[in-house]
């Protein structure tokens, strides 16, 4: 039986997507308002940090409609123009200019260590596997991706990662979830009161376009804390074994 489970998010925690998918929104902003609004970082850490826009294709409409309101989107016009930026079309978009945060040995790490971990991303199924199968190599990961559960903050996504991993009968097991945005730290607070009885811990991560060394990093971070992060670290390998078998 693990001694603690440890559910990541993907995107600013797994790899970093400040030129991917932060760079598609940007470009479908631009693209609706015809040149006249590019978002800033800032812009759209500010969006997410209202906690309610983990998908990015709303996020992008988000800060359109935002932009003037009387521009017309249509919404799947929207999504498919996101994703030939993103994606390409065969892979070949943005999303093969994502660094990678962890490596496969640091995950080991934390397996050698009795830690059960999973993955619960409000990325798409084929841009997680992507990442975690073709890139870091896991095999079989336990995955719960945009088409398996509601969007963050509703932890129906967390509860069903843990269900593949332990027994239902398993509710002294604590459970640790990882992420960068307010969504990701609300999906604990959600789970809490759903599951009072279970141990839960928020573990907040500055993705890199943050880790900036002055305000601007101050200011990510008390937000992470503000929505209910226990912890915020400077990167996700900052979580050790150690660290997390003090928090668990």
């Amino acid at each position: 039986m693990y001694k603690g489970l440890v559910i990541f998010d993907i995107d600013g925690v797994v790899r970093d997507v400040s030129q991917s998918y932060r760079r598609a929104i940007a470009d479908t902003v631009e693209h609706y308002t015809k040149g006249e609004y590019r978002p800033t970082m800032g812009d759209m850490d500010s969006l997410k940090a209202e906690g309610f826009w983990n998908n990015d294709w709303k996020a992008s409409q988000e800060l359109i409609k935002r932009w003037d309101e009387d521009i017309p989107v249509d919404y799947d016009e929207l999504v498919a123009f996101f994703q030939r930026k993103y994606r390409g079309d065969n892979f070949d978009g943005y999303i093969t200019q994502e660094p990678l945060l962890v490596t496969p040995d640091y995950l080991a790490q934390l397996a050698a260590r009795n830690f059960g971990i999973g993955f619960f991303s409000g990325a798409m199924r084929g841009s997680a596997e992507y990442v975690l199968k073709k890139r870091l190599g896991l095999e079989n990961p336990i995955l719960i991706a945009m088409e398996d559960a509601p969007e963050k903050p509703d932890p129906t996504g967390l509860f069903t990662a843990i269900a593949q991993l332990v027994p239902p009968d398993s509710e002294q097991i604590p459970v640790a979830y990882v992420g960068d945005t307010a969504a990701d730290m609300r999906v604990i607070t959600n789970a809490a009161e759903q599951e009072p009885f279970r141990q839960w811990r928020a573990i907040g991560i500055i993705p890199p376009h943050a880790q900036t060394g002055d305000d601007k990093e101050y200011l990510y971070a008390s937000n992470l804390q503000d929505v209910g992060a226990d912890i915020v670290l400077p990167g996700v390998t900052e979580l050790t074994p150690d660290i997390l078998s003090a928090l668990l």
